[in-house]
């Protein structure tokens, strides 16, 4: 999109007198201003302004500057300063809109590298669990809300205390979601190899495994190490010897024909191996078997 194109509002979106404040701090239900124009907001972005959409019903098109996606609720918005996004709503959208100033959060956590770490993109949430919990963020939301539409002693510095509460509970929020992403991909790259070292016919060094995942051979070692407790080496090598323990229990191949079968250049080091998983030389764990 051309920047000259670009939608920008000082406020809040359609309001082209909005003034920046560092104070700013605004809450309102997604059906005030979405339904105005027709439940689509075009892409625009704020320069100042952090944004917390919490949709409790319907779902959204939730467009960034390179891709879109629907998305049901609940689920969590954060849309930083300065993020290009817009959102086509469906009719029977609930939820809330947080909108506060940059200044607000900077003055929160100013000495919090982490916390400005999670809220320096765009997040979307839609995974809860009990200690992790959707109703917990909008027990939360509420209670900005009582203060901010209240008339109590000392509101500002109670609004502070709030959104602290708030914030390090999306950032929490948002590190468990990270680590669970990391955790199924992770897997997944583990899947890949064990069936990779099933399926491959000939002797293949583990940057060759790496490479085939486009990952590198110390990545795939941490993903090896983590899941099974063992080096990738040390898979393909287990891999091998229950492979020599099926031929050695229903074959009469000889121990140098299955190390030959299995791609070993020289029988005694498949010998050697084979011991060292087992207990047992080729020979001894083919006798017992045979008592």
């Amino acid at each position: 999109m051309n920047k000259k194109t670009v939608l920008n509002f000082d406020g809040l979106y359609g309001d082209d007198y909005g003034r920046y404040s560092a104070e700013y701090i605004f809450l309102e239900l997604i059906s005030t201003r979405s339904q105005i124009f027709n439940w689509t907001i075009k892409p625009h972005i704020h320069l100042h302004l952090f944004q917390i959409f919490v949709l409790t019903k319907g779902s959204v098109l939730f467009q960034e500057a390179l891709k879109e996606q629907q998305i049901n609720a609940p689920c969590i918005l954060l849309i930083p300063p300065t993020k290009l996004h817009g959102l086509v709503y469906t009719p029977d959208v609930e939820g809330q809109i947080l909108t506060l100033s940059e200044s607000i959060i900077e003055e929160i956590f100013k000495t919090s590298q982490s916390i400005w770490k999670t809220f320096e993109d765009i997040r979307i949430l839609k995974d809860f669990e009990d200690d992790f919990s959707f109703e917990n963020i909008l027990r939360q939301l509420k209670n900005i809300e009582d203060e901010l539409f209240g008339d109590h002693p000392e509101r500002g510095l109670m609004l502070r205390v709030i959104l602290t509460q708030f914030f390090i509970c999306l950032h929490r929020l948002t590190r468990h979601v990270e680590a669970q992403r990391s955790d199924s991909l992770m897997m997944n790259y583990f899947r890949k190899f064990q069936s990779s070292i099933k399926n491959s016919d000939y002797d293949k060094s583990i940057p060759a495994f790496a490479d085939e995942m486009n990952i590198t051979p110390v990545h795939l070692n941490r993903i090896c190490k983590a899941i099974a407790g063992k080096s990738a080496i040390e898979l393909v090598h287990q891999n091998l010897v229950n492979e020599a323990q099926k031929y050695l229990l229903h074959t009469s191949y000889s121990v140098s024909e299955i190390a030959y079968l299995l791609k070993f250049e020289y029988p005694n080091y498949f010998a050697k191996l084979f011991r060292k998983h087992t207990g047992f030389s080729p020979m001894e764990f083919r006798r017992q078997d045979r008592k």
